[in-house]
């Protein structure tokens, strides 16, 4: 226990210095674990003995990232993705395996031998691969997204590999001596090859019932209480309880939490699993890392090293050039093809799983085992080198949309939504709540993740740029509304809109007044002051606590309302592009007598309209919709406009 404690306590001090360091240094903090496990392993030797029981406590981490990727992936969303899950994905594995098989079978080895070597290094790294994503802001990028679909078809394909793996073991059955010492290992290894398979596919379907009918119900037992303690207990209990099961049959316990959260990505409680269960997973998931770097044996690496370094760089090498093939077959973009090759060009942590029931069932030689876990902890340490790769690829290719990478658009809607800000959210809440369907664009990444984390769906990309506009639906949209928190942009969109669509119906966030005129000018249809209906409440409370009562101070908010959105029309006539409106002398000139006439006509309505009750035909409710869907798409007129009128 003292020595667990000890190697814990190095661990995370090397943690705390070494991973900001790789951070700053644009290096990524995958890398720095990996180094950091290099540094108390093969560089200081202060693993010690508690070497063992901490790298299998670090294993969490991988298992609670996959219960989380399983979280946010319902069944019809994977089926959904069926088309990149087989297309992608599993070209990918197929093409990866008969590759690394081909290889070792030129090398002498048997067809069983060489089958298993190509199911272990035929996967990469998803939880290097998707941490590292995340970090650099890709993961939403078509490169990024297409990754995240070969990953998830690997890991569903490790499911059939360990049920398969039993059935290319010599007859005879297994060398009980080179096996792992756990009972999960040794149940699995005295079955049969058809008993295998069967257990496999039994605690599966074991798990799949659990998570679709047992826990669910338990887990809002433990809601009611109220004991915020006790749900953290459950999360970790449906997690380390799973996890078990899998073990118990020799199975990769990551497979099984991964699908309990697949059985989950609809219950009302996923986001509070996700809650309770990310802190745990982001600590573990960094001492796996360093667990990694921790065991590399350099032994082998010494006596051996161009045998290990060329397996490295080959196995990188072949897996690279089939995906780039595929990324080309996919008709991906420069920047993504380069992400999709590059990020996924290693082996991976279920290589780990595989190689151990691979020993444990007689098919891999101890020693061919113990290169070989080299040779796939060389490729994942090297992956972090491989971003870094891709980012210099991009940057002598000039891609300068690398910067805002864009999401494949997957349906047209008839309303799209261009900026999903503070302004847009509103608009898009109101209008899918109310029964219509939106496309919602944005350049701002994290905004339509916090949108999706919220259950709205919006897309990626810049709304300016006319592909990403026709991709979204703009040749058979009834409307668009212009919302982005740019106002330049806003006018780049509004008027490549009107020029390929002069029947669309165009609704704009403007500025300013300046920007009102601008819009108009280009061809909105409907123009909103983003601050202005705020900004006369906010004077209509004023004038409440300033002694009137609520109705005059509504009826002082009408008449500025109406008049200022007449002046604002009369203004434009005198309003000159270009010009600052200072120094406008006729805009100068009108724009006094208007606000003279507005004090004017506020000072002599007082008394009357605190007289008499305002005519039901004149109040601002009975009004025609300021933003209404069914005004002709040729009739123009901003938020301080009369309908119909032109400024």
């Amino acid at each position: 226990m003292e020595s667990f404690l000890l190697l814990a306590t190095v661990y995370l001090i090397t943690m705390v210095i070494a991973v900001p360091i790789s951070a700053r240094l644009g290096l990524g903090s995958v890398l720095g674990y990996l180094v950091c496990g290099i540094l108390i392993g093969p560089v200081l030797q202060l693993t010690g003995s508690g070497m063992s029981d901490l790298q299998h406590f670090a294993e969490f981490g991988v298992v609670m990232m996959l219960f989380l990727i399983g979280l946010e992936l319902e069944p019809r969303n994977l089926w959904a993705m069926r088309h990149k899950l087989i297309g992608l994905g599993g070209t990918q594995v197929l093409l990866s395996l008969a590759a690394v098989a081909g290889i070792a079978m030129a090398f002498g080895l048997g067809w069983p031998l060489a089958i298993t070597l190509g199911m272990i290094l035929s996967l990469s790294s998803t939880a290097i691969v998707l941490q590292t994503l995340s970090e650099k802001g890709l993961m939403q990028t078509a490169g990024g997204r297409s990754a995240f679909s070969v990953l998830l078809t690997q890991d569903i394909a490790v499911i059939p590999m360990i049920a398969l793996m039993p059935l290319l073991a010599p007859f005879g059955g297994p060398d009980a001596a080179q096996g792992e010492e756990h009972i999960g290992t040794e149940f699995m290894a005295g079955l049969p090859a058809w008993g295998a398979t069967l257990a496999t596919l039994a605690a599966v379907g074991t798990v799949i019932l659990l998570g679709q009918y047992l826990i669910r119900p338990v887990f809002r037992f433990v809601v009611s209480s109220r004991l915020p303690e006790m749900e953290t207990a459950m999360a970790l209990l449906i997690v380390v309880g799973i996890a078990s099961l899998m073990i118990l049959v020799g199975l990769s316990p990551a497979l099984g939490t991964f699908l309990a959260g697949v059985m989950l990505a609809g219950s009302e409680f996923r986001h509070e699993l996700e809650a309770q269960i990310e802190p745990f997973k982001g600590l573990l998931l960094g001492l796996f890392f360093i667990t990694v770097g921790a065991g590399m044996d350099f032994g082998v690496l010494f006596d051996q090293p161009v045998p290990i370094l060329s397996a490295t760089a080959g196995l990188i090498a072949v897996k690279a050039a089939i995906l780039w093939l595929i990324a080309r077959w996919a008709r991906m973009g420069h920047k993504d093809r380069s992400l999709f090759t590059l990020s996924l060009a290693q082996a991976g942590e279920f290589g780990f799983v595989l190689i151990s029931f691979a020993v444990s069932l007689a098919i891999l030689p101890t020693g061919l085992a113990q290169s070989v876990l080299l040779v796939v902890a060389l490729t994942m340490l090297a992956t972090p080198l491989l971003f870094i790769l891709h980012d210099q690829v991009i940057r002598r290719l000039g891609d300068a949309a690398l910067a805002t990478p864009d999401d494949t658009i997957e349906e047209q809607q008839p309303i799209i939504i261009a900026g999903v800000g503070r302004f847009g959210q509103v608009v898009n809440r109101l209008v899918t709540m109310s029964g219509f369907q939106t496309t919602v664009l944005d350049h701002d990444l994290k905004l339509i993740q916090l949108m999706r984390r919220f259950g709205f769906k919006g897309y990626f990309g810049d709304p300016t740029r006319p592909e990403i506009l026709m991709a979204a639906g703009l040749a058979h949209a009834r409307v668009l509304v212009a919302a982005l928190d740019d106002p330049a942009a806003n006018l780049k969109l509004i008027r490549f809109a009107r020029e390929r669509r002069p029947d669309l119906h165009i609704i704009a966030r403007a500025h300013d007044r300046v920007n009102v005129y601008e819009l108009y000018s280009s061809g909105a249809n409907d123009i909103v002051r983003e601050t202005f209906d705020s900004a006369l409440r906010v004077g209509r409370y004023v004038l409440e606590n300033a002694g009137l009562s609520e109705f005059e101070a509504h009826e002082l908010e009408k008449i500025y309302y109406r008049l200022d959105r007449a002046s604002l029309r009369e203004l434009a006539k005198v309003w000159k592009p270009g010009i600052p409106l200072d120094q406008n002398a006729d805009y100068v000139k009108l724009s006094r007598e208007l606000n003279r006439s507005l004090e004017s006509a506020l000072m002599e309505r007082f008394p009357a309209s605190a007289r008499k009750p305002p005519p039901e035909d004149d109040d601002r409710e009975g009004q025609e919709p300021e933003h209404g869907l069914n005004r002709s798409p040729g009739d123009r007129r901003t938020s301080d406009q009369r309908p119909g009128g032109r400024p």
